[in-house]
């Protein structure tokens, strides 16, 4: 396929709102597609190059794409940045011009991904002249949409469901292939192999994918219900597990998989390494960020496992768990082996999904307990396992609770016995019970900041004095459901700021749904996540889903989390449920 007709189908995508129209387009493009490039073309659809767990990055940021935008026409650096602040949009700055049409995807994608790995010496310079090289061998239409795929901004209102639903639709002409490409998807992460795999070999090659070490499965998450009543009434016989406040991580090694370089270990002698990746919630790769947790997996005895649980720091010398907004300064590139140090991290493993070769996600949670308790002795240094107790009664569950919050946990979580691992689902099999002040949601929402209003009287030196945060919903959209103007302390607003000062934009962002009479001064892209706690959910005329959030208060700033890890707005209308339970 060619270049210029690949930007075709996005710039019909573009200008549609319509899902099911999204799902037809991208089904005719997945078929027009060769099964040797469709993987590059759904990466490509999706604003990148390879899946997010590979981390491949353009370290591009939008000053240098605008160099590269002067370079590719020929025009002063200091007209394209003053063009770029008024129309806030790189894409807008290309001028419509015809090429010779001959470039294929393979060659752009190609190119790109030699842009991408260029490093060391020079490579800033070299990207802005090879990136500048490809806007001139590309039509205007082409380069619109090319230019915006570096600084993460293509946003064509789509995600790896729809691109399954397209799939579905490409071969069925309906939504019926979609449970089975999805729980392919779910444990495995790459949305371009499934589509391949799909492409060239079917829908039975597509039952046939399995967990791979290496290869993140998408976490199964928890529901919430109101009350150790309503658990128990909903589960029946169920274990009741700790809730820490940690990085959740999935942690994958094969040790007959031997990476042929050596480093030097912070925790022993140079040496070669068994292949071992750490993987987040969202499916970031932070192996990098954890050598302690790599010496601690290294000495399992084991071939091969991929565990789930939860890193948590905590003071080297009292061993006392420390809070969230702590434990996530273990989030770095740089100055790890100082940090972890100084912040060491344990981590609570609650689920074993893969083991010496064996595929575990299907076996009941008890059996796969089962199997944990033989991996992991009861403490091991840097690993432990989750204590667990079954529970059938209110009383019991309700003492287990209360006996982890004292302990400094969240609460705890419940799961039913007798069901597989879930990967990418969140439903009833897993139930998190919290503590709640009372009057308080049965859980935080985790929100979009949008924008920010300028703050007046004392907060005038803070840069701000309210901020509005929203949910996305399954369009795409970012719906309002609260402004925030208390609750903060001096130093959580100079933060906010702070942070949302390099996320400010001239112009509402488009998925961006608000009344009239909410519009901020500044508007952000929709990058920052936020930990909201309210009093409830009310029923609101002027909020995007009819639904606001009544005294909201920022509990914190969630930068474990990306936006496709927020409350979605399906989830605030089952919340709003839950309070007449």
């Amino acid at each position: 396929m060619k270049f210029n007709r690949l930007a075709q189908y996005w710039q019909k995508i573009d200008k549609t709102s319509s899902r099911l129209e999204m799902t037809a387009i991208l089904a005719r493009l997945f078929k027009e597609s060769s099964g040797e490039e469709i993987d590059q073309i759904v990466y490509l659809s999706l604003g990148r190059l390879r899946p997010k767990y590979e981390g491949v990055e353009f370290s591009l940021a939008e000053k240098m794409m605008v160099r590269v935008i002067a370079r590719a026409y020929n025009r002063p650096v200091d007209e394209v940045t003053k063009a770029f602040k008024q129309k806030g949009d790189l894409g807008d700055l290309i001028p419509d011009r015809k090429s010779n049409g001959n470039i294929a995807v393979v060659d752009v994608y190609q190119r790109l991904m030699a842009i991408a790995v260029d490093s060391g010496q020079g490579s800033q310079e070299r990207k802005v002249n090879q990136m500048a090289g490809l806007l001139k061998d590309l039509d205007g239409l082409s380069a619109k949409y090319l230019v915006r795929i570096p600084i993460n901004n293509l946003r064509l209102g789509f995600s790896e469901m729809t691109v399954l639903d397209g799939l579905s639709w490409m071969s069925a002409g309906d939504k019926s292939l979609r449970p089975v490409l999805e729980k392919a998807f779910n444990v495995c992460a790459d949305i371009g192999l499934v589509a391949k795999e799909f492409k060239n070999k079917g829908i039975q090659r597509i039952r046939k994918i399995r967990p791979q070490v290496g290869v993140p499965i998408r976490p199964q998450k928890s529901e919430r219900l109101p009350s150790a009543e309503k658990i128990v009434e909903k589960l029946v016989r169920f274990a009741v597990e700790g809730k820490w406040d940690g990085l959740r991580v999935q942690i994958h090694i094969d040790k007959s998989k031997r990476i042929q370089e050596k480093e030097n270990s912070l925790f022993g002698e140079e040496k070669y390494k068994s292949l071992v990746r750490i993987f987040s919630r969202n499916l970031d790769n932070m192996t990098a960020m954890f050598p302690e947790i790599i010496a601690a997996v290294s000495k399992l005895p084991i071939e091969s496992v991929i565990l789930d649980g939860e890193a948590v720091g905590f003071d080297p010398k009292t061993g006392k768990l420390l809070p969230f907004q702590e434990t996530v300064q273990r989030k770095r590139k740089y100055g790890v082996a100082g940090k972890a140090k100084e912040l060491p991290l344990k981590v609570f493993v609650y689920d074993i999904l893969y083991l010496n070769g064996k595929n575990l996600i299907g076996l009941p949670f008890i059996k796969r307990r089962q199997e944990l308790e033989k991996v992991i002795p009861k403490k091991v240094d840097g690993l432990e396992l989750a204590e667990q107790e079954i529970v059938e009664d209110e009383k019991k569950l309700r003492e287990l609770r209360e006996k982890y919050i004292h302990l400094g946990l969240e609460g705890v979580m419940c799961k039913k016995l007798d069901t597989a691992y879930q990967a990418g689902a969140r439903n009833f099999n897993w139930v998190k019970f919290k503590k709640v002040t009372q009057g308080e949601l049965a859980d935080t929402i985790d929100a979009v900041v949008m924008g920010y209003y300028v703050g007046r009287g004392k907060r005038t030196g803070f840069g701000l004095g309210a901020f509005l945060v929203g949910l996305p919903d399954k369009k795409g959209n970012i719906g309002s459901i609260a402004k925030i103007g208390t609750g903060l302390s001096d130093e959580q607003w100079r933060e906010l700021k702070v942070r949302g000062a390099k996320y400010e934009v001239r112009s509402k962002p488009e998925e961006y749904l608000v009344d009239k009479n909410l519009l901020p001064d500044v508007w952000m892209k929709p990058r920052m996540v936020v930990e909201i706690m309210a009093d409830e959910i009310t029923k609101s005329p002027i909020h995007a889903f009819a639904l606001a959030l009544r005294f909201p208060r920022l509990v914190r700033f969630r930068d474990d989390k990306k936006i496709d890890e927020a409350t979605s707005k399906k989830e605030l209308e089952r919340l709003f449920k839950l309070q007449g339970a």
